[in-house]
């Protein structure tokens, strides 16, 4: 499967997911998100590089949820619940902020 961006193809996985994490830029993370329903805001980027910084500098890590909202807790110095990061999302983040940070799909099963 594949999706037009900038007079290119972009090859993707039956689920959406990036063949090549190499093809993803910040225009086409917005475009994924648009799919989903998404505006990414401030905190949805730093999710999104957040992942993008573990699994590119960090061995192929992909952060569980609970993982994320630690990192954004103190990232954004401030009380981040579970809840909160789902609703930036509209679901798991690390899941579909995976997704749209254009990472491979997560093996894990569970949230901790």
């Amino acid at each position: 499967m594949a999706i037009e961006f900038n007079g290119q193809e972009i090859e993707t996985n039956d689920k959406g997911y990036l063949e090549n994490p190499e093809d993803w830029s910040e225009g086409l993370a917005q475009l994924l998100a648009d799919s989903d329903g998404l505006t990414l805001g401030q905190e949805q980027m730093d999710i999104i590089n957040y992942l993008r910084d573990e699994y590119f500098n960090n061995n192929n890590n992909q952060p569980n949820t609970r993982t994320i909202v630690k990192a954004m807790a103190e990232q954004w110095g401030k009380e981040v619940d579970q809840k909160y990061v789902y609703d930036l999302f509209n679901g798991d983040p690390s899941k579909i902020a995976g997704r749209i940070a254009g990472l491979p799909e997560s093996r894990r099963k569970g949230g901790y």
